[in-house]
């Protein structure tokens, strides 16, 4: 099972591939165990946990000045964003039970974040990222709820799949849809990569 992002807009695409059967129940049982070095991992990114588990260690203060003053979006920085939102989906995919495959610190083709193509920065605004933050503020309350949810979901989940080895595919359609969503979140108000809103649905 995969879900991509189908949106027409300008948006952060999302494919993940989900186990739903033949699930591996020692891995899920202990999963909170499992993925805590990624955790470490993914938070030395940063300069301290707390923003490493906020943004992932995505970079975005660079893109903002280059921007604003160049109308330039670097080359490498837009590699770096999406090698991290890539890293930032496989530790949720396995965190949140989706899969059983170990997150791996180099690209995996199971998992995948596809870019908006910026033109180097010609398709973005050179203002607008100075007040995307406040425009997005009631996409990340939204945000918060779904992940709760998810977390909630997960929970059952985790009950389920390791007493039967399977995970249930209406958990993991909303799983999914609040990592895509998050995704376009980030794309848009923190990696600065689209312009164009969000939207507030699944």
């Amino acid at each position: 099972m995969s879900n991509i992002n189908d949106s027409t807009t300008n948006q952060v695409e999302t494919s993940i591939e989900v186990q739903l059967t033949n699930r591996n129940r020692k891995t899920i049982f202990f999963r909170g165990i499992l993925v805590f070095p990624m955790a470490i991992f993914i938070g030395s990114f940063t300069q301290s946990m707390e923003a490493g588990a906020a943004f992932g260690g995505l970079l975005f203060a660079p893109v903002l000045l280059a921007l604003l003053v160049r109308g330039v979006y670097p080359s490498y920085v837009l590699s770096f964003n999406k090698s991290m939102l890539e890293l930032n989906a496989r530790i949720s995919a396995y965190a949140l039970l989706l899969t059983d495959e170990y997150p791996s610190i180099e690209a995996n083709p199971n998992i995948k974040v596809d870019l908006p193509d910026i033109e180097g920065g010609a398709k973005l605004s050179r203002v607008l990222p100075l007040v995307k933050w406040i425009f997005a503020i009631p996409l990340f309350i939204v945000g918060i709820i779904y992940a709760v949810i998810a977390l909630v979901l997960t929970f059952f989940a985790w009950i389920i799949t390791s007493s039967t080895g399977n995970y249930p595919e209406s958990i993991a359609n909303f799983v999914l849809g609040t990592i895509e969503f998050w995704n376009r979140l980030y794309g848009y108000a923190v990696i600065l990569v689209t312009d164009d809103y969000p939207s507030f649905t699944l």
